[in-house]
C-alpha cells in the first residue's frame, strides 16, 4: 500500500491528512486501517511511539463515526492527561473537514463542570484518562450504552499506574458486543492478561517479531563508576552544544537531583515528574516543545504524551529493567527521517542488561569513551567560531561605535585580538576541562596495567599539604588537580590522596616539589579566596571540619592527575582523620 487513498478512507479525511503532510502509511497503519474499516473483530496491535500508532486507530475511528448520531460512539482510554490531549488534538485534525463530528478530551486536574457541559452538547468520540472517565460515568454524565468501539492506548502503562479497577468499571459500562482495540508501545504479560479479560478472540497485528529499535538511531554506551554518571551527562551536553534531549531516570527523586545540578551548573534544563502540579507539567512540556528548554530530565511515566520529533539524544541515566522500555525510550529520537543517538550510562554490573536488550530487540550497542577535555574544548571553540561567523551585523548601528572600538584595541595585533576575543567566551570551558580526568572504566587488560602502575605509585613518597578552600568554595578533585598542574605548569606531578572538606582540604604531592607548589599558589585566588598552601600539621584537622570526602588511597594519583580512587581517611596521619576513615569503613560494611 503506497498511499492513504488505497485504504478506502473518506475523501474528507484524505484531504485533511494531506494538508497535515501525511504521504505514505507506516507499517502499523498499513495493517491496522483496512482491518478496522472492514471488520468488527477485536484487535491487539503492537507499535512503538513515533510509528503512527494514533493514526492507525484514529483515522478508522473518524471514518466509522456516524455524524448524525450525537451520542458517544467511541471511547479511547489512555494513562495521562498529556497523551489524552495529544490524541484528541490529532483526531480533531483528522476530522477537521467533517462538519458535526465532535471529539472531547476528559481528564483530571481541571474543572469537571466544563467537561460535563461539553458532554451535554454531544461528543461522538471521547478521549479520557481512566480516573476522570469513571467519575463521569458514576455521575451519570457520560453514557456509554451506544459505544461501538473501545480503544485502550498504552494499556501497559494504565495497568502499571494502578488503573485496573477503573478499567474494569468503565468496560463493564459498555455494551458486550462492542469492538475492543488494544494499541501499545510495549506488550507485557500484564497486557496479555488484560486481553483475556476484556477481549474476544482478538486478531494480533505484529509489525515485527518484537518492538525493535528504529534503524536510524545509534545506540552507544559509556561505562563509568556510578558516582561519575552526572559528570558524563555534563560532558555529553558540552560535547553537543545544540543538544535537544530527554534524560530518563528511574525515580522522581533522581530526576530532581539531576535537573537541579544541571540548572545550578548553568545548563538549560528542567524536570518532568509526577510531583509537579498539572499546571507546572503543562508549562514545562510547552517550553520543551518550543525548545526553550534543551534538556528535560524525566521519568518514563511523566514523559508519556510528550510528542516531539527533533530530539537529538535520549540519555539513559539508569537502564530500565524491562528491555522494551529501553526500546520505547530510544524510539523518541530518530523520528521523521532524522538520525538520533540513544546513550546508556552504565557501570560494570549492568553489562548483562545491555546483552538482554540486544538479545530481545536486536539492538547493537557500541561502547564509546566519555568525551575528554580536549575534544570538548575543541568542539566548544568551533561552535563559538561558527556563531561569530553567522551572527547578523547591523552595519548602520555598529558603524558609529567603530572609531572608539579601534582606539581601544589598536595596541592589539590580529592574533592577539583573536585570542582575547575567544578567551572572553571560552575560559570557563578551558579552566574546567584542561586537566579533566579520564572517568572511563578500563577494559580488563587495561585494569591489570592500571593495578601494576598503582603498585608502583604506592612506593612513591608523598608530602601532605593543606589548602584553605573546600567544598563550600566549589572545590572538587578535578579543579584541585587543575590548580596544582597550573601552578607547576606541568601535568606530570605525582598526586596522592585528596580530601575535600567543607572549608579546607588536604592533598598529597610527591616529595621534592612541595615547596615549588606552595610558592606557585601563594597569592593566587580561587572563587575570590586568596589561596594559602602549607605542609599539613596534625592539629590542623583535629577540630573535625565534617562533611568532606576522601579521594584516592593506597598510594595516590598517577602522573598527569587523572586516576583518582575514593578512599577513607589518612591512616598515616595519626588521629587527624580517624573518624572520617572509620565512617567510610562503616559505610562499606552496610553496602
Amino acid at each position: 500500500m503506497d498511499s492513504f487513498i488505497e485504504t478506502g478512507l473518506k475523501p474528507e479525511i484524505i484531504a485533511a491528512i494531506t494538508d497535515m503532510g501525511f504521504e505514505k502509511p507506516t507499517p502499523i497503519q498499513v495493517k491496522a486501517i483496512p482491518q478496522l474499516l472492514t471488520s468488527d473483530r477485536d484487535i491487539i496491535a503492537l507499535a512503538q511511539t513515533g510509528t503512527g500508532k494514533t493514526a492507525a486507530f484514529g483515522l478508522p475511528t473518524v471514518h466509522l463515526t456516524e455524524v448524525s448520531d450525537r451520542s458517544t460512539q467511541t471511547i479511547i482510554l489512555c494513562p495521562t492527561r498529556e497523551l489524552c490531549l495529544q490524541i484528541a488534538k490529532d483526531l480533531n485534525n483528522f476530522a477537521k473537514k467533517i462538519k458535526g463530528l465532535n471529539v472531547l478530551a476528559v481528564y483530571g486536574g481541571t474543572s469537571i463542570d466544563t467537561q460535563i457541559r461539553a458532554l451535554k452538547k454531544g461528543a461522538q468520540i471521547v478521549v479520557g484518562t481512566p480516573g476522570r472517565t469513571k467519575d463521569l460515568i458514576n455521575r451519570r454524565r457520560l453514557n456509554l450504552e451506544n459505544v461501538e468501539r473501545v480503544v485502550l492506548d498504552e494499556a501497559d502503562e494504565m495497568l502499571t499506574m494502578g488503573f485496573k479497577d477503573d478499567l474494569d468499571a468503565i468496560l463493564s459500562a459498555t455494551p458486550s458486543d462492542k469492538t475492543t482495540l488494544l494499541f501499545s508501545a510495549t506488550m507485557s504479560r500484564e497486557v496479555l492478561r488484560i486481553s483475556k479479560d476484556y477481549m474476544d478472540d482478538p486478531i494480533e497485528i505484529k509489525v515485527a517479531k518484537m518492538n525493535v529499535g528504529a534503524t536510524n538511531v545509534k545506540h552507544i554506551y559509556h561505562q563509568v563508576q556510578a558516582r561519575d554518571r552526572y559528570e558524563v551527562i555534563k560532558r555529553i551536553a558540552d560535547m553537543n552544544p545544540d543538544i535537544y534531549a530527554i534524560i530518563f531516570c528511574r525515580t522522581r527523586r533522581e530526576t530532581m537531583e539531576v535537573a537541579n545540578k544541571l540548572m545550578y551548573d548553568g545548563y538549560n534544563a528542567d524536570v518532568l515528574n509526577g510531583d509537579l502540579s498539572q499546571g507546572q507539567r503543562d508549562e514545562v512540556m510547552g517550553k520543551f516543545r518550543q525548545k526553550q528548554i534543551q534538556i528535560l530530565v524525566a521519568t518514563d511515566v511523566a514523559a508519556r504524551g510528550l510528542d516531539v520529533d527533533d530530539l537529538t539524544h535520549v540519555i539513559n541515566y539508569n537502564l530500565p529493567d524491562d528491555p522494551e522500555v529501553y526500546v520505547h525510550r530510544s524510539g523518541r529520537t530518530g523520528r521523521a527521517g532524522k538520525s538520533g543517538i540513544s546513550i546508556a550510562v552504565i557501570h560494570s554490573r549492568e553489562t548483562n542488561k545491555l546483552r538482554d536488550i540486544d538479545r530481545k530487540s536486536g539492538i547493537q550497542f557500541t561502547k564509546e569513551p566519555v568525551p575528554n577535555g580536549i575534544d570538548i574544548c575543541q568542539t566548544q571553540l568551533m561552535s563559538l567560531i561558527d556563531k561569530v561567523k553567522s551572527v547578523d551585523v547591523d552595519e548602520k548601528t555598529i558603524e558609529q561605535f567603530m572609531p572608539s572600538i579601534y582606539e581601544k584595541l589598536e595596541h592589539l595585533d590580529r592574533e592577539e585580538l583573536i585570542k582575547h576575543f575567544v578567551s572572553t567566551e571560552f575560559n570557563r570551558f578551558l579552566d574546567y576541562y584542561k586537566n579533566a580526568r579520564d572517568i572511563n572504566i578500563p577494559d580488563r587488560g587495561d585494569r591489570r596495567n592500571e593495578r601494576r602502575s598503582r603498585d608502583e605509585r604506592r612506593r612513591t613518597p608523598y608530602t601532605r599539604l593543606f589548602i584553605n578552600v573546600g567544598a563550600s568554595n566549589r572545590l572538587d578533585p578535578g579543579r584541585l588537580i587543575g590548580l596544582i598542574n597550573q601552578g607547576l605548569d606541568s601535568g606530570n606531578a605525582g598526586i596522592g590522596k585528596i580530601e575535600i572538606l567543607r572549608n579546607f582540604s588536604f592533598f598529597e604531592i610527591e616529595q621534592g616539589i612541595e615547596n615549588d607548589l606552595i610558592d606557585a599558589l601563594k597569592g593566587r585566588n580561587f572563587e575570590g579566596v586568596p589561596l594559602s598552601v602549607e605542609v599539613s600539621q596534625e592539629k590542623r584537622s583535629s577540630g573535625g571540619d565534617r562533611g568532606g570526602r576522601g579521594y584516592g588511597g593506597g598510594g595516590g594519583h598517577r602522573k598527569g592527575g587523572s586516576d583518582r580512587r575514593r578512599g577513607g581517611g589518612d591512616r598515616r596521619s595519626g588521629g587527624e582523620r580517624r573518624s572520617g576513615g572509620d565512617s567510610k569503613r562503616r559505610r562499606r560494611r552496610k553496602v
